[in-house]
């Protein structure tokens, strides 16, 4: 799979670097959030900069550059030069350490294949996440949202679709948490196969994980219970007319992958579909909104 590589150069307005390594952390953190939501699936620092790897047939420098300027921060330049990479997974070295165990609410742990479980508490689910080139383990703010919620909704039975799977962990989470069947879908091939990777090794057997956009939608056939849509703002927007569309009536949208300010807009947009807002979380600035039809 070819990739580009793109450089972030991070500095004041005036050129200068940024003398507080603890803010040029926090830009490179919520750069490295954005950038993966338009299709960069690996993220190295250099120094002052960060690198930024994206497939060639999913790099689209007009939704870099507006993930740029949707940075909330008042007073930096972020300029980009992107070329050709060198051809090789770019996550590797990530994937070779993997994550510590995350616990979200005392009620979930999630971990990878390099830091086995030791929970054996009964009424806490297990999940195992092994993210190849794959967004979504829980360390991500709208990742831990959304298994929040999940656990505040009636899954047992339901019919979920989980909208740009990732590693597949919402679908996972939902369906353990007794979901009758899981769809899910992502634009990146080594998504699908992640996804379905991570069933395997969390003995998964009603998700399936196809291959696409929102569009995918079109080739399903019946409803949805509970859609789950972890993606950024603009795709959220111009994707949730496909969502309602295959909502059976009464069923429940939980959206995030957006910032605080970010809310009217989606709500605004939600509203004009007839969805009604039912709850809003917050976490570090990252949002969560649930919606009935």
């Amino acid at each position: 799979m070819k990739y580009y590589k793109t450089i972030f150069h991070i500095t004041c307005n005036t050129g200068e670097p940024i003398a507080d390594p603890t803010l040029l952390q926090t830009i490179k953190d919520v750069l490295s959030a954005m950038a993966a939501e338009t299709g960069y699936e690996a993220f190295e620092e250099q120094g002052d900069n960060l690198c930024g790897y994206v497939q060639q047939q999913l790099y689209n420098e007009e939704m870099t550059t507006a993930c740029i300027h949707s940075l909330p921060f008042e007073g930096i330049t972020v300029t980009i030069s992107t070329q050709v990479a060198e051809d090789k997974n770019w996550n590797e070295t990530w994937e070779s350490i993997g994550f510590e165990p995350i616990v979200i609410n005392g009620r979930c742990v999630i971990h990878d294949t390099h830091h086995p479980c030791t929970n054996e508490q009964p009424d806490v689910i297990d999940i195992t996440i092994d993210a190849r080139q794959s967004f979504g383990t829980g360390t991500h703010d709208t990742t831990h949202l959304m298994v929040e919620q999940l656990f505040r909704l009636p899954l047992q039975g339901k019919r979920v679709l989980d909208c740009g799977c990732g590693t597949g962990i919402l679908g996972i989470v939902a369906s353990r948490l007794g979901a009758s069947s899981v769809v899910g879908y992502d634009i990146d091939e080594w998504s699908v196969s992640n996804t379905m990777h991570n069933c395997r090794l969390n003995n998964i057997d009603n998700l399936a994980a196809y291959l696409g956009d929102a569009q995918v939608l079109n080739g399903l056939e019946g409803t949805f219970d509970i859609v789950l849509a972890n993606i950024n703002r603009n795709i959220l927007l111009a994707d949730m007319p496909l969502f309602q569309s295959r909502m059976s009536p009464g069923a429940t949208l939980i959206l995030s992958g957006f910032y605080q300010d970010d809310v009217p807009l989606l709500i605004t947009k939600a509203q004009q579909l007839q969805l009604t807002p039912i709850i809003t979380r917050e976490r570090n600035r990252w949002c969560m909104i649930g919606l009935n039809n």
